[in-house]
């Protein structure tokens, strides 16, 4: 029976609605690039303490970074210990949320750490640019980054990093993915993803493979 004209202006609406809806919870592809230094023997056993980031500001983000590293650096082998004097290895945490795309319409939260992307990589041998580009239409949307940088405990500033890693991924402000927690987790399991393997190749990965949003 052919529907009522009404009808299916009805269940176009709903539909552009629906597609609005989608497009304004964009979550994208998290992309992530590893790297190990030739002899990662140490990597994944003994004690390790976190170092953020002087320059990160939120306790919002310090405090949901601490706790999903912890989690996967304790996954990956370590014993996760808040002294970091007596630590075997330090982990050096970095993260960021900046604004793309449409911003002008939106106030998304930025708790940027100023990232020196040009020299990633450098600590083991290998220097690589990011792309940091956003979406395409006008929704609000933001790029959450993580970089972590692991190496020996020394006195020596010059100790060569034993493991890097970064991971970032754009969502729009609405996504189930841009809490803070679960932004924390996802990136957090993003870099860790084949711990302690890094090769200087970047992965895409589906957000949805690596967390459960609510």
């Amino acid at each position: 029976m052919p529907q009522p004209h009404f009808l299916k202006g009805a269940a176009i609406s709903l539909a552009v609605l629906g597609l609005s809806a989608c497009v304004g919870a964009y979550t994208g592809p998290v992309e992530v690039t590893t790297f190990a230094a030739a002899e990662p023997a140490l990597l994944g056993q003994g004690t390790i303490a976190l170092q953020f980031s002087p320059e990160l500001k939120s306790e919002a983000a310090i405090e949901a970074f601490r706790g999903a590293m912890s989690d996967e650096l304790s996954l990956a082998g370590y014993t996760v210990i808040d002294n970091k004097e007596i630590a075997n290895q330090i982990a050096r945490v970095d993260t960021s949320r900046t604004p793309v795309a449409g911003a002008g319409t939106g106030n998304p939260d930025n708790v940027g750490v100023g990232g020196s992307t040009g020299t990633f990589g450098s600590g083991v041998g290998v220097g690589l640019g990011i792309n940091l580009g956003g979406g395409g239409n006008n929704k609000p949307r933001v790029i959450s980054e993580l970089s972590v940088a692991i190496s020996e405990n020394s006195a020596d500033t010059n100790a060569r990093n034993l493991w890097e890693a970064r991971a970032q991924f754009t969502t729009g402000i609405d996504s189930s993915f841009a809490p803070m927690a679960v932004n924390a987790r996802t990136l957090a399991a993003a870099v860790f993803e084949g711990f302690p393997a890094g090769d200087g190749e970047t992965i895409s990965l589906d957000a949805d493979d690596l967390v459960q949003a609510e």
